[in-house]
């Protein structure tokens, strides 16, 4: 009894406290090697690591994982709230524009209306008149060949009554 409290003393609530703290160095530098045989790649430090380290470990990862997703996601949310703070003021302007344009715009289909009806009217005079003067060129060559047919039986008598005298 005498060496063991030579060894441990007991704190007012009755805690053990190791007197020497080379036990309790020894302690901490067992706990401290196994983190860092994880962290140097030995296996067989990894192997034996306590199990609770390991999850400890896995959730250190989780939440640094975590951490970085939930960044991303605020960087998402202000990218897509800035939008909408300025989208609503684009919008507005863009449809006031648009209601603008509308009267300028029925005014143009009004008049691209009315062309299109004297277009269609022009076409419609072009083609009469265009018949028209395939009829009067027909005509007129049927003038000229009945004139030629004329001109040369004319000629013909006349080459024939001079033709004598040419001789005489």
């Amino acid at each position: 009894s005498s060496l063991l409290e030579s060894r441990i003393r007991l704190n007012e609530d009755s805690t053990i406290i190791p007197k020497s703290l080379s036990m309790m160095g020894r302690i901490v530098t067992a706990l401290m090697c196994i983190p860092l045989g994880i962290v140097f790649g030995d296996e067989r430090a990894s192997i034996r690591a306590n199990p609770i380290r390991k999850v400890v470990t896995m959730l250190q990862k989780m939440q640094a994982r975590v951490q970085e997703e939930a960044k991303k996601e605020e960087a998402l949310f202000e990218k897509f709230m800035c939008y909408c703070k300025t989208a609503g003021g684009d919008l507005e302007a863009a449809m006031t524009e648009a209601k603008n344009k509308l009267g300028s715009l029925e005014a143009a289909i009004k008049s691209a209306k009315e062309r299109k009806i004297q277009t269609e009217a022009d076409l419609k005079e072009h083609m009469t008149s265009r018949v028209e003067a395939k009829e009067a060129m027909a005509a007129a060559t049927a003038l000229r060949e009945k004139e030629a047919a004329a001109f040369a039986a004319e000629k013909e008598e006349a080459d024939t009554n001079l033709a004598p005298l040419a001789k005489a």
